[in-house]
């Protein structure tokens, strides 16, 4: 089962990502879509696994979580996504008489700073089926947060709204819609998250610099491995990418 980088401190927003092997479009069909959104509400009963948005496409999936309750022998993000992949994958192969792998080796993990880096990483996520030319505006795509926070749904609901609220300095449920229309319409309106942004796909964290430094402190022995640089308005820790050097010995001459 696909395993992220383990850092998982209570407290931490963070913005997973899963693709589908090879980025088939394994989730193309909505029926499969919808199975995924089944298991991620299961997660969430199973392991208290706490969801700020979500996206599901055809070929990947995007989650921003809250790791409010961690405890030391209790990793609810790993938890959660081995039960959500493991049974999306293992009912879509037996329905299909499929074998082999349904998702990449590994989901990859981002720590999120709160406040304004959430509001753009949350929006970033909205975005992503117009970014990808499949519709024209976020509420036409019913697979992801942005739809149910603004459509008011009231059964079968992921977002952790309670947590949002908090987070955004909201005082009720009618702020927290404005607050996130308001944040699409503006990106819609001034042509943002048009371009996939790797920083929040693959970078280790975003943010503020004090916040990026105490985490890259905290990382143990991973950190000499990391270094922070900024991109626009925010900082992001990397993985320092080493390049390959092949050491063969010299040719013998005869």
């Amino acid at each position: 089962m696909p395993r992220a980088k383990r850092y998982y401190d209570s407290g931490l927003i963070w913005h997973i990502t899963h693709r589908c092997h090879k980025k088939e479009f394994l989730l193309k069909f909505s029926r499969d879509r919808k199975r995924y959104l089944v298991w991620l509400r299961q997660a969430q009963k199973r392991y208290m696994l706490k969801v700020l948005n979500y996206m599901v496409t055809s070929n990947h999936i995007h989650l921003i979580v809250l790791n409010a309750k961690a405890k030391k022998h209790d990793d609810v993000i790993s938890r959660s996504m081995q039960l959500i992949a493991g049974r999306t994958a293992q009912e879509y192969n037996q329905r299909k008489n499929r074998k082999g792998a349904f998702w990449e080796d590994r989901y990859h993990s981002t720590i999120i700073d709160s406040n304004d880096h959430l509001n753009q990483c949350m929006t970033y996520i909205d975005m992503n089926m117009v970014r990808a030319g499949v519709v024209s505006h976020p509420m036409k795509w019913i697979y992801c947060g942005y739809y149910e926070i603004l459509s008011g749904r009231k059964r079968f609901t992921i977002i952790n709204t309670q947590s949002l609220l908090h987070l955004f300095s909201q005082k009720n449920l009618l702020g927290l819609v404005e607050h996130r229309r308001l944040a699409v319409e503006n990106a819609i309106f001034k042509n943002q998250y048009l371009v996939r942004d790797k920083k929040w796909t693959e970078g280790v964290a975003v943010g503020r610099q004090p916040f990026l430094e105490k985490i890259k402190r905290e990382s143990a022995g991973k950190s000499r491995g990391r270094e922070i640089k900024q991109e626009d308005n925010s900082y992001v820790l990397k993985d320092i990418q080493v390049p390959y050097k092949a050491n063969f010995p010299p040719k013998k001459s005869f």
